[in-house]
């Protein structure tokens, strides 16, 4: 083999190279590269007789097989080329072109209600508290009795239950409050007791501005010896403090009544929609109601095994959709509950 030998084979092929020019489709277009420069073709032939040759020759050789490669590259880039084009132009106008990619879809996010539970179970853990669940369907016992009301008494028309048809005896509701929590806690453990209930409750209301028969609420409970009222409002205080984050908001305690503390008391905060003037979200009276609290019954403690005369706690609970309203400047609660995605994406 000599290098003009290898010189002829590559010539042989030239007439090839133009050919590629010729192909009528990309697989035609594959099968002429593959004769030229793939296992078998030409240039495989005269690369592989490169080593026979004298060491003076073989890199005017080496030369010659690189020029012919890239010429057979130049003439398939070329036609490859000017297949897609015709291609192209004779795609149909809606066809679905796959080079495009794809629309990344867009990522979801925590509903503002549960950012805002998250928050306040951050605000209570970093108090010390431990954050519990309970069932949403819940016995009359846990619901009622064990808070101080039994049967007949007036507090339960207040409560506006929803029951559960079960066909048993004994009845079954909807949890009307986190209370039920607190009851199970102090069932199960033993003081010093000091836990955060949150979740779901369902009360039989008409949707107005402030209530809605489905929202969530949040509930405080502290049990240990020593225990105050003063203990109550420093909390509270701390609490509102770190979950509002607006100095301009006011707490106002008012005398209240709950069967299941002693002496009990309601929390509002004045209204952030009108500064305390009067408007439709505060029903003209310029403060917004979060929630109930007080002492925990010397009754109910009893009733869960605790003994009063040792330990003493106290309880609080707030509405976690009156929270977002409250912060997020939302005038309607049921806002929360249309599903509305733009209402939901500027949180």
């Amino acid at each position: 083999m000599t290098l003009a030998d290898l010189e002829a084979i590559l010539s042989e092929a030239d007439p090839d190279v133009f050919a590629v020019a010729s192909a009528e489709s990309l697989d035609a277009l594959a099968a002429a590269e593959r004769a030229l420069v793939g296992k078998g073709s030409p240039m495989s032939r005269a690369k592989q007789s490169i080593g026979q040759l004298d060491a003076g020759e073989k890199p005017l050789a080496g030369k010659a097989v690189s020029a012919f490669a890239e010429r057979v590259a130049q003439a398939v880039e070329s036609r490859r080329a000017e297949l897609e084009t015709i291609a192209a132009a004779s795609a149909p106008v809606d066809a679905l072109d796959l080079t495009l990619g794809g629309h990344a879809r867009p990522r979801g996010h925590l509903h503002l209600v549960t950012q805002v539970q998250r928050e306040l179970e951050d605000i209570f853990c970093g108090m010390g508290y431990l954050v519990m669940e309970g069932p949403e369907v819940e016995d009359d016992w846990h619901n009622f009795e064990a808070l101080n009301m039994v049967p007949g008494h007036p507090a339960r028309s207040m409560q506006d239950t929803l029951y559960v048809d079960l066909g048993e005896a004994e009845q079954v509701l909807l949890r009307t409050h986190t209370s039920p929590v607190q009851i199970r806690t102090m069932e199960t453990m033993t003081p010093p007791i000091y836990v955060v209930a949150p979740g779901r409750v369902y009360r039989n209301e008409t949707l107005d501005a402030r209530h809605s028969p489905v929202f969530h609420q949040i509930e405080a409970l502290a049990v240990d010896r020593g225990i105050t009222l003063a203990d109550l409002f420093g909390t509270i205080e701390i609490f509102v403090r770190a979950m509002l984050h607006d100095d301009r908001i006011r707490t106002r305690f008012r005398p209240d009544f709950f069967p299941y503390t002693e002496p009990s008391a309601e929390l509002a905060v004045s209204c952030i929609f009108c500064d305390g003037a009067g408007c439709r979200v505060c029903s003209q009276t310029g403060w917004i109601e979060l929630g109930g609290c007080g002492m925990v019954d010397p009754d109910v403690l009893q009733r869960v095994g605790i003994d009063p005369e040792e330990y003493s706690g106290f309880a609080f609970g707030f509405g976690l959709e009156r929270i977002a309203m409250i912060r997020a400047g939302i005038d309607e609660i049921k806002t929360f509950f249309d599903g509305d995605v733009r209402f939901l994406a500027q949180f």
